[in-house]
C-alpha cells in the first residue's frame, strides 16, 4: 500500500500545479473556446472548482493503469475525491468569505491546496480499504459521469446562479471577448 500513498502524494503535487496553471490557460490560450473546457473561463466560483476537478480526473487516469491490480476501489476513491475537492473548494471560499465580508487571495490558494489535499487523502482512504459492494461503485460511477458532464455543459450553458457568475464582469460562461 505503500505505492497508493506515494501516487496520492504525487498527485497532490501535480493536481496542485495543473490546477494552479490552469487559472491562466485560457487567457494564454487566446481564448481557444475548447481549451474552455478544462480551464478557468472567469472569476466565477464554478470555474474555479474545474482547477481541481479536470487535472484529479486527467492524473486518475494516468494512475489507474499503475494501481488496479493493487486496490479494488480505484474509480470509487478518485469519484470521491473528485467530489469532495470542489465541494470544499466551494463550502471553506464561502465560509471565509462570510467571515471576512471578500475575497482575500492567499486564503483562496490555501482553500485550494486544503481541499485538493483532503481529496488525496480520502482517496488513499478509500482505495487501501477492503473491496467495497457493487452498488457502491454503481453510485460512484454514476456521480462521476455527472460530475464530469456538468463539468463539461455548465462553461458552454452555465446557469444563472450565483455560483456561475463572474463577480467581476457580472456575466455568466465564457466572456466575449
Amino acid at each position: 500500500m505503500r505505492r497508493v500513498l506515494w501516487w496520492e502524494l504525487a498527485g497532490f503535487i501535480v493536481i496542485s500545479l495543473a490546477g494552479s496553471a490552469l487559472h491562466f490557460v485560457f487567457e494564454w490560450s487566446g481564448y481557444l473556446r475548447a481549451v474552455a473546457l478544462i480551464a478557468a473561463v472567469n472569476e466565477s466560483t464554478w470555474e474555479h472548482l474545474k482547477l481541481a476537478f479536470w487535472p484529479g480526473l486527467i492524473f486518475a487516469a494516468v494512475e489507474y493503469p499503475f494501481l488496479r491490480a493493487r486496490t479494488k476501489n480505484f474509480w470509487v476513491a478518485k469519484s470521491l475525491a473528485l467530489w469532495i475537492m470542489p465541494v470544499t473548494i466551494a463550502v471553506l471560499f464561502y465560509a471565509y468569505k462570510a467571515v471576512l465580508g471578500h475575497r482575500f487571495f492567499p486564503l483562496d490558494l490555501t482553500v485550494f491546496f486544503l481541499a485538493v489535499g483532503l481529496g488525496q487523502w480520502a482517496s488513499h482512504r478509500v482505495m487501501t480499504s477492503p473491496p467495497v459492494g457493487s452498488r457502491t461503485r454503481q453510485i460512484a460511477h454514476l456521480r462521476l459521469v455527472l460530475l464530469t458532464t456538468a463539468f463539461c455543459l455548465f462553461t458552454y450553458w452555465p446557469p444563472q446562479l450565483f455560483l456561475f457568475g463572474d463577480p467581476i464582469s457580472g456575466q455568466f460562461g465564457i466572456p466575449v471577448i
